[in-house]
């Protein structure tokens, strides 16, 4: 286009439609990346060939963060006695979103990177005009969940 504005918007919404902030994702624009580069395309297939090694070091990840959790009364999201988690992304649960909030300000500011879980969907100012249901399980819950750093670690 040679309309700088339209490009530029164009360029927000096609990489993150995101408001900046150091854990929150405020997306003010509908948006969609459905591109892959055939560089993303062979890292994926060499990571498939490590796939077992990276498994069993989340969860030994997820051990070691569960018993450190645990030891500080603070509950830690484990799989359920007949799963098998591959602990792609590990959770705790504050008592509320004010000690949520209070976690996510201290860790990230220790640069210890942590989130909480999501924005819900009619929260965001793009759809809050549009009618919902109950959401009270959605809310309980994203008022509580903070995602911890769970990289496969070196």
């Amino acid at each position: 286009t040679d309309d700088d504005s339209l490009a530029a918007q164009a360029r927000h919404i096609s990489t993150t439609a995101k408001k900046k902030h150091s854990w929150e994702f405020i997306h003010d624009q509908v948006g969609y990346n459905y591109r892959m580069t055939n560089v993303n395309a062979a890292i994926g297939c060499a990571q498939m060939e490590h796939l077992d090694k990276y498994i069993d070091n989340k969860r030994e990840l997820a051990g070691i963060y569960a018993q450190f959790f645990a030891s500080r009364g603070i509950s830690f999201f484990t799989e359920k006695d007949d799963s098998f988690s591959n602990y792609w992304l590990n959770v705790i649960f504050m008592e509320n979103i004010n000690e949520r909030d209070a976690f996510l300000s201290l860790s990230n500011s220790n640069s210890v990177i942590t989130r909480p879980a999501w924005q819900l969907m009619n929260k965001l100012p793009i759809f809050s005009q549009y009618e919902t249901t109950n959401l009270d399980t959605a809310e309980w819950l994203a008022d509580r969940i903070v995602n911890i750093p769970s990289s496969v670690r070196l």
